[in-house]
């Protein structure tokens, strides 16, 4: 596979619904692509953007994921009208996906009912998952998209519910930022506290903390040395008394 001109899609797709049991894209489709082109890291405003008709009902628990209706798709073009546009677009490229299994599952199904064979879109692309590279750079962090907005300082205010194309374009910005070797200016300037500051690092640059010195009352000297008698009377190795 020959990468051309660095030329890199970032992509996302919406579909009908997935399947908790088995293949997670078996008898669901495609209802949304939507995709972005960076060139030598640099998006180059060439997206590819397409609603499909799936001939099957959204289910409930997708349409209040993405909002997409029924009624709006059953004007769209189906996946075949569309197949070879999309495949032009994405041959021989690198892919970057947010989860990638689920979208390659979706898009691989789709060309092999198309084909009316096995179809692998990892033969024809190079594919990268955003996801595992987020995890790399956060281990035990939520790696969300919204989550790596969140600590990439990027608004994603828009994103009131899911769309390919929305998504695939920030994804394209945390990609970047991602793959940069910094992080953003405004999130490593950011005063409150964060779940991903390394306080190991604080601690070396502030070896002196000023800290408050808490003196215990009287009062609570008192209770603390009637608990202990209470302890010490039945478990003799009591650990606290002096």
């Amino acid at each position: 596979m020959n990468i051309i001109n660095n030329r890199q899609i970032v992509l996302d797709t919406e579909t009908t619904g997935m399947n908790t049991i088995g293949a997670h894209y078996e008898g669901h489709r495609i209802i949304e692509i939507g995709a972005v082109e960076i060139i030598n890291r640099q998006l180059t405003g060439k997206n590819f953007h397409v609603y499909l008709k799936p001939n099957r009902l959204v289910d409930i628990k997708a349409f209040n994921i993405h909002g997409i209706s029924d009624n709006f798709l059953s004007n769209q073009p189906k996946f075949n009208e569309v197949a070879k546009s999309f495949f032009k677009y994405i041959v021989n490229t690198e892919l970057i996906i947010h989860n990638a299994a689920f979208d390659i599952g979706f898009i691989d199904y789709e060309f092999s009912l198309l084909m009316k064979k096995k179809f692998k879109l990892e033969n024809f692309c190079k594919i990268t998952d955003s996801l595992k590279i987020a995890r790399k750079l956060f281990p035990g962090k939520r790696n969300s998209l919204n989550a790596l907005c969140s600590r990439y300082n990027i608004n994603n205010n828009k994103r009131i519910l899911h769309g390919a194309l929305l998504d695939a374009e920030i994804l394209a910005q945390v990609y970047l930022l991602m793959t940069s070797g910094q992080i953003s200016f405004s999130f490593h300037q950011r005063k409150s506290y964060d779940k991903d500051i390394d306080y190991n690092k604080i601690h070396k640059k502030n070896k002196v903390l000023n800290l408050p010195i808490i003196y215990a009352k009287t009062n609570d000297i008192e209770q603390h040395i009637k608990l202990l008698k209470i302890i010490k009377k039945t478990n003799k190795n009591c650990l606290w008394n002096s």
